[in-house]
Protein backbone atom coordinates (compact mmCIF):
# COMPACT_ATOMS: atom_id res chain seq x y z
CA UNK A 1 0.00 0.00 0.00
CA UNK A 2 1.46 3.29 -1.29
CA UNK A 3 1.71 5.91 1.50
CA UNK A 4 0.80 9.70 1.34
CA UNK A 5 3.90 11.65 1.02
CA UNK A 6 3.91 15.49 1.13
CA UNK A 7 6.94 15.75 0.11
CA UNK A 8 6.91 14.30 -3.65
CA UNK A 9 3.91 16.53 -3.75
CA UNK A 10 5.49 19.45 -3.23
CA UNK A 11 8.46 18.27 -5.28
CA UNK A 12 6.02 17.68 -8.35
CA UNK A 13 4.14 21.27 -7.69
CA UNK A 14 6.95 23.03 -7.86
CA UNK A 15 8.54 21.38 -11.10
CA UNK A 16 5.27 21.95 -12.70
CA UNK A 17 5.72 25.55 -11.74
CA UNK A 18 8.88 26.05 -13.07
CA UNK A 19 7.76 24.58 -16.05
CA UNK A 20 5.07 26.81 -16.19
CA UNK A 21 6.57 29.57 -15.87
CA UNK A 22 9.08 28.98 -18.19
CA UNK A 23 6.06 28.31 -21.11
CA UNK A 24 5.10 31.76 -20.38
CA UNK A 25 8.49 32.92 -20.45
CA UNK A 26 8.54 31.62 -23.70
CA UNK A 27 4.96 32.87 -25.22
CA UNK A 28 6.33 36.64 -24.04
CA UNK A 29 9.48 36.65 -25.64
CA UNK A 30 8.89 34.47 -28.33
CA UNK A 31 6.78 36.66 -29.68
CA UNK A 32 9.27 39.25 -29.46
CA UNK A 33 11.30 37.73 -32.35
CA UNK A 34 8.82 38.21 -34.98
CA UNK A 35 5.82 40.37 -36.23
CA UNK A 36 3.27 40.36 -38.71
CA UNK A 37 2.82 43.12 -40.86
CA UNK A 38 -1.02 43.94 -41.76
CA UNK A 39 -1.73 43.94 -45.18
CA UNK A 40 -1.82 47.35 -46.63
CA UNK A 41 0.14 48.56 -43.98
CA UNK A 42 3.87 49.33 -43.06
CA UNK A 43 5.89 48.99 -40.16
CA UNK A 44 8.03 51.33 -38.91
CA UNK A 45 10.65 50.20 -36.28
CA UNK A 46 11.88 51.68 -33.43
CA UNK A 47 14.40 51.03 -30.65
CA UNK A 48 14.89 52.55 -27.18
CA UNK A 49 12.53 55.62 -28.92
CA UNK A 50 14.74 56.04 -31.79
CA UNK A 51 13.10 55.14 -34.93
CA UNK A 52 14.41 53.67 -37.79
CA UNK A 53 14.79 53.98 -41.82
CA UNK A 54 13.65 50.55 -42.50
CA UNK A 55 10.21 50.06 -42.99
CA UNK A 56 8.85 46.13 -42.59
CA UNK A 57 6.52 45.59 -45.63
CA UNK A 58 2.92 43.72 -45.37
CA UNK A 59 4.17 40.08 -44.22
CA UNK A 60 5.70 38.07 -41.90
CA UNK A 61 9.31 39.30 -40.29
CA UNK A 62 12.08 38.41 -38.09
CA UNK A 63 12.86 41.11 -35.76
CA UNK A 64 15.42 42.14 -32.74
CA UNK A 65 13.04 41.39 -29.45
CA UNK A 66 13.53 44.81 -28.00
CA UNK A 67 12.12 46.75 -31.07
CA UNK A 68 8.67 47.96 -31.31
CA UNK A 69 6.60 48.09 -34.41
CA UNK A 70 4.43 50.45 -35.28
CA UNK A 71 1.67 50.00 -38.47
CA UNK A 72 0.64 53.04 -40.57
CA UNK A 73 -1.58 52.30 -43.42
CA UNK A 74 -0.62 52.61 -46.85
CA UNK A 75 -4.23 52.14 -48.75
CA UNK A 76 -6.11 55.55 -49.88
CA UNK A 77 -7.84 57.50 -47.68
CA UNK A 78 -9.94 60.33 -47.82
CA UNK A 79 -9.56 63.84 -45.63
CA UNK A 80 -12.77 65.50 -45.98
CA UNK A 81 -14.00 69.02 -45.36
CA UNK A 82 -18.04 69.46 -45.74
CA UNK A 83 -20.33 72.12 -45.09
CA UNK A 84 -22.57 69.46 -43.84
CA UNK A 85 -22.52 68.68 -40.48
CA UNK A 86 -20.45 65.17 -39.36
CA UNK A 87 -20.21 64.37 -42.92
CA UNK A 88 -16.69 65.30 -43.05
CA UNK A 89 -14.03 64.53 -40.49
CA UNK A 90 -15.03 67.09 -37.58
CA UNK A 91 -18.22 66.57 -36.03
CA UNK A 92 -19.04 70.10 -36.99
CA UNK A 93 -19.62 72.25 -39.78
CA UNK A 94 -16.19 72.23 -42.00
CA UNK A 95 -16.52 74.02 -44.82
CA UNK A 96 -13.51 75.66 -46.48
CA UNK A 97 -14.76 79.73 -46.71
CA UNK A 98 -12.46 81.32 -49.20
CA UNK A 99 -12.28 85.02 -50.89
CA UNK A 100 -12.88 85.04 -54.95
CA UNK A 101 -10.71 87.35 -57.33
CA UNK A 102 -13.95 89.91 -56.68
CA UNK A 103 -13.45 89.54 -52.94
CA UNK A 104 -16.78 87.70 -52.68
CA UNK A 105 -16.99 84.79 -50.21
CA UNK A 106 -17.49 81.36 -51.48
CA UNK A 107 -18.00 77.67 -48.97
CA UNK A 108 -16.49 75.00 -50.74
CA UNK A 109 -17.05 71.06 -50.05
CA UNK A 110 -13.82 69.32 -50.48
CA UNK A 111 -12.72 65.72 -50.13
CA UNK A 112 -8.60 64.67 -50.49
CA UNK A 113 -7.62 61.22 -51.62
CA UNK A 114 -4.69 60.20 -50.67
CA UNK A 115 -1.92 57.84 -49.36
CA UNK A 116 1.33 57.37 -47.35
CA UNK A 117 4.19 56.64 -49.50
CA UNK A 118 5.44 53.43 -47.57
CA UNK A 119 9.64 54.51 -48.50
CA UNK A 120 8.68 57.74 -45.91
CA UNK A 121 6.61 55.96 -43.34
CA UNK A 122 9.83 56.52 -40.88
CA UNK A 123 10.21 60.31 -41.75
CA UNK A 124 6.28 61.04 -41.20
CA UNK A 125 6.33 58.80 -38.31
CA UNK A 126 9.03 60.70 -36.53
CA UNK A 127 8.44 64.37 -37.87
CA UNK A 128 4.76 64.64 -37.90
CA UNK A 129 3.47 61.42 -35.96
CA UNK A 130 -0.07 59.34 -36.22
CA UNK A 131 -2.00 61.99 -36.79
CA UNK A 132 -0.53 63.82 -39.92
CA UNK A 133 -3.64 63.85 -41.55
CA UNK A 134 -4.68 67.19 -39.26
CA UNK A 135 -0.76 68.09 -39.11
CA UNK A 136 0.13 68.41 -42.55
CA UNK A 137 -2.97 67.36 -44.92
CA UNK A 138 -5.75 69.70 -43.42
CA UNK A 139 -3.54 73.23 -43.15
CA UNK A 140 -2.13 72.46 -46.64
CA UNK A 141 -5.15 71.44 -48.40
CA UNK A 142 -7.29 74.76 -46.73
CA UNK A 143 -4.20 77.08 -47.91
CA UNK A 144 -3.78 75.57 -51.25
CA UNK A 145 -7.60 75.95 -52.05
CA UNK A 146 -7.92 79.55 -50.73
CA UNK A 147 -4.74 80.56 -52.99
CA UNK A 148 -6.03 79.12 -56.23
CA UNK A 149 -9.66 79.97 -55.36
CA UNK A 150 -8.23 84.16 -55.60
CA UNK A 151 -7.55 83.62 -58.75
CA UNK A 152 -11.11 83.05 -60.09
CA UNK A 153 -14.49 84.50 -60.15
CA UNK A 154 -17.44 83.71 -58.29
CA UNK A 155 -18.90 82.69 -62.11
CA UNK A 156 -16.33 80.94 -63.06
CA UNK A 157 -15.69 78.92 -59.87
CA UNK A 158 -19.00 77.88 -59.51
CA UNK A 159 -19.86 76.78 -62.97
CA UNK A 160 -17.15 76.50 -66.08
CA UNK A 161 -13.90 76.55 -64.62
CA UNK A 162 -14.80 74.28 -61.51
CA UNK A 163 -13.02 71.58 -63.04
CA UNK A 164 -9.81 73.89 -64.26
CA UNK A 165 -9.69 74.83 -60.63
CA UNK A 166 -9.76 71.23 -59.32
CA UNK A 167 -6.94 70.66 -61.21
CA UNK A 168 -5.10 73.98 -60.30
CA UNK A 169 -5.49 72.81 -56.55
CA UNK A 170 -4.64 68.98 -57.58
CA UNK A 171 -1.20 69.73 -59.08
CA UNK A 172 -0.38 72.12 -56.42
CA UNK A 173 -1.83 70.02 -53.52
CA UNK A 174 0.74 67.03 -55.34
CA UNK A 175 3.99 69.52 -55.32
CA UNK A 176 3.33 70.50 -51.55
CA UNK A 177 2.83 67.67 -50.32
CA UNK A 178 4.99 64.60 -52.31
CA UNK A 179 7.91 66.16 -50.25
CA UNK A 180 6.54 64.79 -47.29
CA UNK A 181 6.05 61.40 -48.37
CA UNK A 182 2.21 61.45 -49.15
CA UNK A 183 0.89 61.17 -52.44
CA UNK A 184 -2.06 63.17 -53.46
CA UNK A 185 -4.24 60.72 -55.87
CA UNK A 186 -7.53 62.98 -56.20
CA UNK A 187 -9.35 66.36 -55.12
CA UNK A 188 -13.07 66.40 -55.20
CA UNK A 189 -14.47 69.72 -55.30
CA UNK A 190 -17.77 68.39 -54.67
CA UNK A 191 -19.86 71.31 -53.65
CA UNK A 192 -19.49 75.49 -54.44
CA UNK A 193 -22.02 77.34 -51.93
CA UNK A 194 -22.48 81.25 -52.99
CA UNK A 195 -24.52 83.60 -51.30
CA UNK A 196 -28.18 83.44 -52.19
CA UNK A 197 -28.66 86.46 -54.33
CA UNK A 198 -25.06 85.93 -56.26
CA UNK A 199 -26.32 82.48 -56.62
CA UNK A 200 -29.70 83.70 -58.18
CA UNK A 201 -27.77 86.49 -60.30
CA UNK A 202 -25.32 83.93 -61.87
CA UNK A 203 -27.64 81.57 -62.40
CA UNK A 204 -30.11 83.26 -64.06
CA UNK A 205 -27.03 85.24 -66.45
CA UNK A 206 -25.86 81.69 -67.26
CA UNK A 207 -29.17 81.09 -68.37
CA UNK A 208 -29.33 83.90 -70.43
CA UNK A 209 -25.76 83.34 -71.96
CA UNK A 210 -27.16 79.88 -72.93
CA UNK A 211 -30.12 81.83 -74.74
CA UNK A 212 -28.06 83.91 -76.37
CA UNK A 213 -25.78 80.88 -77.65
CA UNK A 214 -28.54 78.77 -78.43
CA UNK A 215 -30.24 81.76 -80.58
CA UNK A 216 -26.76 82.12 -82.49
CA UNK A 217 -26.97 78.38 -83.48
CA UNK A 218 -29.91 78.61 -84.63
CA UNK A 219 -29.32 81.40 -86.85
CA UNK A 220 -25.97 80.10 -88.18
CA UNK A 221 -28.18 77.25 -88.92
CA UNK A 222 -30.64 79.30 -91.01
CA UNK A 223 -27.61 80.90 -93.28
CA UNK A 224 -25.92 77.62 -93.93
CA UNK A 225 -29.57 76.62 -94.71
CA UNK A 226 -29.89 79.51 -97.46
CA UNK A 227 -26.20 79.55 -98.52
CA UNK A 228 -26.94 76.17 -99.48
CA UNK A 229 -30.33 77.01 -101.24
CA UNK A 230 -28.73 79.48 -103.13
CA UNK A 231 -25.76 77.28 -104.15
CA UNK A 232 -28.43 74.37 -105.33
CA UNK A 233 -30.35 77.25 -107.49
CA UNK A 234 -27.10 78.50 -108.88
CA UNK A 235 -26.14 75.10 -110.26
CA UNK A 236 -29.51 74.42 -111.61
CA UNK A 237 -28.77 77.85 -113.61
CA UNK A 238 -25.93 76.98 -114.78
CA UNK A 239 -27.01 73.47 -115.77
CA UNK A 240 -30.04 74.59 -117.96
CA UNK A 241 -27.55 77.13 -119.50
CA UNK A 242 -25.05 74.66 -120.95
CA UNK A 243 -28.49 72.10 -121.48
CA UNK A 244 -29.73 75.09 -123.64
CA UNK A 245 -26.47 76.17 -125.63
CA UNK A 246 -26.45 72.11 -126.72
CA UNK A 247 -29.53 71.64 -128.02
CA UNK A 248 -28.88 72.19 -131.90
CA UNK A 249 -30.10 70.44 -134.44
CA UNK A 250 -27.62 68.22 -135.27
CA UNK A 251 -27.84 67.19 -131.56
CA UNK A 252 -31.53 66.71 -131.61
CA UNK A 253 -31.43 64.07 -134.52
CA UNK A 254 -28.34 62.96 -133.19
CA UNK A 255 -30.88 62.36 -129.70
CA UNK A 256 -33.44 60.91 -131.90
CA UNK A 257 -31.68 58.33 -134.00
CA UNK A 258 -29.74 56.90 -130.82
CA UNK A 259 -33.59 56.34 -129.45
CA UNK A 260 -34.72 54.16 -132.75
CA UNK A 261 -31.67 51.80 -132.11
CA UNK A 262 -33.51 49.90 -129.38
CA UNK A 263 -36.57 49.89 -131.30
CA UNK A 264 -37.76 46.60 -133.19
CA UNK A 265 -38.36 47.00 -137.04
CA UNK A 266 -36.45 50.10 -137.25
CA UNK A 267 -34.45 50.26 -140.62
CA UNK A 268 -31.97 52.70 -141.09
CA UNK A 269 -32.09 54.52 -144.55
CA UNK A 270 -29.47 56.93 -145.45
CA UNK A 271 -30.28 59.83 -146.80
CA UNK A 272 -28.82 62.94 -149.33
CA UNK A 273 -27.22 65.51 -146.85
CA UNK A 274 -28.16 68.46 -149.72
CA UNK A 275 -31.72 67.41 -149.86
CA UNK A 276 -32.61 64.64 -147.76
CA UNK A 277 -33.69 62.24 -150.18
CA UNK A 278 -32.98 58.89 -149.47
CA UNK A 279 -30.51 56.96 -151.11
CA UNK A 280 -31.18 53.79 -152.22
CA UNK A 281 -28.07 51.43 -154.05
CA UNK A 282 -28.72 50.52 -157.63
CA UNK A 283 -31.78 52.61 -158.44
Amino acid sequence: MQTFDPTRIRRYLSSFGIIFFIVVLLLIFGTSFWTVVSAGHTGVQSLFGKVMDQELSSGFHIKNPFVHVTELSTRTEDYTMSITQGEGERVTPDAIRALTKEGLQVDLDITVLYHLQEEHASDIYRDVGLGYDEVVIRPLTRSTIREIVAQYSAKDIYSEKRGEASQMILETLQSKLDPRGIEVEDVLLRNVVLPDNLATSIEAKLQAEQESERYDFVLEKEKKEAERKRIAAEGQRDAQQIINQSLTTRYLEYLYIESLKDREGTIYVPTNPSNGIPLLRGL
